[in-house]
C-alpha cells in the first residue's frame, strides 16, 4: 500500500481521524498476511516507509507503524505518506 493519509475530516474530530488510519491499516497487514505465502518463504515481511510526502520517507518497522503515526498527530502534521 502506497498512500498518502490526511488527518483533517469535516465531520470528524482529529484524534478519531488517527485511530481510524490505524485501524485500516491494521486491517490491511492482516488481510496481506492471510495471503498464501510463496514456497521459500516462511513468513510476510513488509517494508514500510514513513514521511510527511513520498519524497521524504525513512525506512519503519512494521511494528512502530502506530507509534509514528501517533508521533504525527501530535505533531501537527496534515498528511503523512505511508
Amino acid at each position: 500500500m502506497k498512500k498518502t493519509f490526511s488527518f483533517s475530516h469535516p465531520k470528524k474530530q482529529r484524534p478519531r481521524v488517527a485511530e481510524a488510519i490505524k485501524y485500516e491499516l491494521k486491517k490491511y497487514i492482516k488481510r496481506e498476511r492471510n495471503k498464501t505465502l510463496p514456497e521459500d518463504v516462511d513468513f510476510w515481511d513488509f517494508d514500510c516507509r514513513f514521511g510527511a510526502n513520498e519524497a521524504s520517507c525513512d525506512t519503519i518497522h512494521v511494528s512502530e507503524i502506530n507509534k509514528v503515526i501517533s508521533e504525527a498527530d501530535t505533531e501537527g502534521l496534515e498528511t503523512f505518506f505511508l
